[in-house]
């Protein structure tokens, strides 16, 4: 079965082709710079150069096209025509408290998601987008939706609601929802098979950390609670984000410095985090170059950055009762070998003893970076939320043929 994932922003779509017999990835690529006339599609077939075109596309149903006539090009197509896509996966960052699973495309499910669109104004919106655009190209091909929240639908009670008038909660479902979800469900999978030991046995903590940045208590194999919220603004120090703060910091700010709700949601979302305190950057390497180099900002930076990751493991360590290991993935957490010693060196006293050689090494393969003797493992296991994806519309698919 052939499964095509996408995933489409307001002006960007990227895309993946899965042949799902052996779930090798038949090329990938995405289209940059939608509702411009000098539009970007990159195509990158399996064992074949690149391509890249520049042309005028102006909407998703036009950059959906595109990338068909590409999979199915003579020279640079994997596909010999659209009728070999059996079904289409996409990316939707809320599901809100409808959507525990994945699931297939229905008008229903379609009016739900337009519903949540208040939940999440940025992304929702043109994850619909997507969604039309294939409607409009393949009408007849099936269609899967996967949802970064889905995963944190197990959290209890006590972790995903606030402590504010439950009216908030029944009349608007103001909770923690948490994301990032098909990474924090996929690494801990891996991570269990890196173990060697079952996943309904472990107590893990995986940290997501790349521009944007979560951790979650994985407890038995479900999401026990999460570091976003309501929004991906909550919990950690990310790229440009400020994470956990007062929130009287926000009328205190508005007040003394005259900013609209718009001003400060910018500045929280935009203008904070590493980029805010290091002055430099949100980028780990610029941070960490710096740094070595003697930046005094970019030693600050980096330190608020590790300790408040470290906080929340021990957090959820004490929260779960116990702890097994620690599982870094996505930008930062694959490929920075200085914040993952930050964060081990720092927690020796749960029995996390680094490995520096093993943390050293340059991986596309789940590892460990712990020693053998460790009482509780760290590992890096890369994150693939695009394979998880495919395997849940493939999934459907099949049950919806049978």
């Amino acid at each position: 079965m052939i499964i095509l994932v996408m995933n489409a922003g307001s002006s960007s779509l990227k895309y993946q082709l899965y042949n799902m017999e052996e779930e090798a990835v038949l090329a990938q690529g995405r289209v940059e710079r939608i509702g411009m006339d000098a539009s970007i599609l990159v195509h990158e077939p399996a064992g074949r150069p690149e391509v890249n075109e520049v042309s005028e596309i102006l909407d998703h149903n036009t950059a959906v096209r595109r990338l068909i006539d590409m999979l199915t090009h003579k020279e640079h197509g994997v596909l010999l025509s659209m009728k070999e896509i059996d079904a289409v996966g996409h990316r939707v960052v809320h599901g809100g408290e409808s959507f525990k699973e994945s699931t297939l495309v229905t008008e229903d499910v379609k009016k739900e998601i337009r519903r949540l669109f208040d939940l999440a104004p940025l992304h929702n919106p043109p994850a619909m987008m997507g969604i039309a655009a294939v409607e409009y190209n393949l009408p007849s091909v099936p269609q899967a939706v996967v949802f970064d929240t889905a995963f944190h639908q197990s959290m209890p009670q006590e972790t995903f609601l606030y402590p504010i008038p439950m009216v908030l909660y029944r009349r608007h479902k103001i909770r923690r929802y948490g994301f990032h979800g098909t990474s924090h469900d996929y690494v801990s999978k891996a991570a269990a098979e890196t173990l060697g030991r079952p996943l309904e046995t472990l107590k893990l903590v995986t940290c997501h950390i790349g521009n944007g940045a979560s951790c979650a208590a994985i407890l038995h194999g479900k999401s026990y609670d999460t570091s976003m919220g309501l929004t991906p603004l909550e919990g950690l120090m990310m790229g440009t984000r400020s994470g956990d703060l007062d929130p009287a910091i926000v009328p205190f700010t508005m007040n003394k410095e005259e900013l609209t709700l718009n001003e400060v949601n910018s500045m929280l979302n935009k203008h904070s985090g590493l980029l805010a305190i290091s002055g430099i950057g949100s980028d780990m390497r610029e941070i960490v170059e710096a740094m070595e180099d003697g930046d005094k900002q970019a030693k600050l930076a980096f330190d608020m950055y590790t300790y408040r990751l470290r906080k929340y493991i021990g957090a959820y360590a004490a929260g779960m009762n116990g702890l097994d290991a620690v599982v870094f993935t996505a930008g930062v957490g694959e490929n920075s070998a200085a914040v993952r010693k930050a964060v081990c060196e720092n927690l020796s006293f749960f029995g996390i003893e680094l490995d520096e050689a093993r943390n050293a090494v340059r991986s596309k393969e789940a590892r460990f970076i712990s020693t053998d003797a460790s009482r509780v493992k760290a590992l890096v296991v890369p994150t693939n939320e695009e394979l998880l994806i495919a395997r849940d519309t493939y999934r459907l698919a099949k049950q919806d043929k049978e």
